[in-house]
Order: C-alpha cells, then sequence, then structure tokens
C-alpha cells in the first residue's frame, strides 16, 4: 500500500479536488436533486479507474525494469535535477549502478532514481543508420 501512495498521491489530491468542484457545483440551488449523487460517484468512478490503470502500468514498467537492469540490460532514467539538454542518465550494472528496492543507487552519484522513473534504453538513432545502410545495399 506504501508503493501505492508513493506512486499515486499527485492524482489523488487531484482527484480530492475535482470532488470538492463537484460537491460545491452540484450543491447549488439551481442544479437538480440527484446532481451531487450522480457527480460525485461519476468523477470518483472516472478517477478511481485512471488511478488504477495509471498504477497498473507504472508497476508493470518498474518490473520491467528491474527485469532487464538485472539481466544486464542499460536503463534510462529522468534526471529531474538537470534542467539541460541531456536530462536522462543511462545506468547499467557496468556502470557501478545497483537496484536497491524501487532505486537504482551509485555512491558515486549524487542522487537515487526511482524505477517509476526510468525505461529500457533503446538507442534509435544507432537501429536508423543500420536500417539506411540495409536499404541502400538492398537496392
Amino acid at each position: 500500500m506504501d508503493r501505492f501512495f508513493e506512486l499515486e498521491i499527485p492524482y489523488i489530491a487531484i482527484m480530492l479536488f475535482f470532488l470538492a468542484v463537484t460537491a460545491f457545483v452540484t450543491t447549488r440551488d439551481f442544479m437538480p436533486r440527484k446532481a451531487f449523487k450522480r457527480g460525485m460517484l461519476g468523477i470518483f468512478g472516472i478517477f478511481a479507474i485512471m488511478i488504477g490503470i495509471h498504477y497498473y502500468v507504472t508497476t508493470a514498467r518498474m518490473e520491467g525494469v528491474k527485469q532487464l537492469f538485472n539481466e544486464g540490460e542499460k536503463i534510462i532514467c529522468e534526471n529531474k535535477m538537470r534542467r539541460t539538454i541531456s536530462q536522462s542518465v543511462v545506468l547499467s550494472k557496468d556502470m557501478g549502478w545497483k537496484i536497491d528496492g524501487d532505486y537504482f543507487t551509485n555512491p558515486d552519484y549524487e542522487r537515487d532514481f526511482h524505477t517509476a522513473r526510468c525505461v529500457d534504453y533503446a538507442p534509435i538513432a544507432a537501429k536508423a543508420k543500420e536500417d539506411a545502410k540495409n536499404e541502400n545495399t538492398a537496392h
């Protein structure tokens, strides 16, 4: 349950704000009597489904990233501390990174990276060059 709140608390806060706005609007005199019940159930239902899907997709990606990392593959993580051109960091076991729970850690690096902010590393540019060579040789 801690992992759920760690990942979803911003979205739960947004949902509570929308529920408060819905409660305020649907209790006005000009609204029909059933508006409050329908509005609250509707907003809560939509947000509950969206938050549930987000949690499922995020935890599935986290497990996939952990598995790839443990297999020795490279992982790319978002670096929110450095707002420069190179905003992402590539990690791998070969570079001294370890996984501790849901965090990638390295004693030589000043901060840890949460697995929810990481994806598998796929060098797209290299593949594009190889594909272009293959197309040129096929003609």
